[in-house]
C-alpha cells in the first residue's frame, strides 16, 4: 500500500494480496498475518497500491 488506512488499521508498506477485480481501477485486497488469519479485506484504488515482483525482470 502506498498511504496509510489507520480507520481499517493499517500503515503504508502493508503487504496484501488482490484476491478479485472488482473494476478496470478497483481491486478487493485481503491482508493476512502470520497466523493464517485475514484481519482486513477491502477494496483498493489501484493508484493506493504498489506491485511487488517475486521474480526477476529482464531489462533491455
Amino acid at each position: 500500500m502506498t498511504e496509510d488506512l489507520t480507520e481499517r488499521g493499517l500503515l503504508r508498506g502493508q503487504v496484501g494480496t488482490v484476491v478479485e477485480v472488482l473494476a478496470p481501477d478497483v481491486l478487493e485486497v485481503e491482508f493476512i498475518g502470520n497466523d493464517g488469519r485475514t484481519y482486513a479485506s477491502l477494496a483498493l484504488k489501484a493508484d493506493q497500491l504498489l506491485l511487488l515482483r517475486h521474480d526477476p525482470v529482464k531489462v533491455a
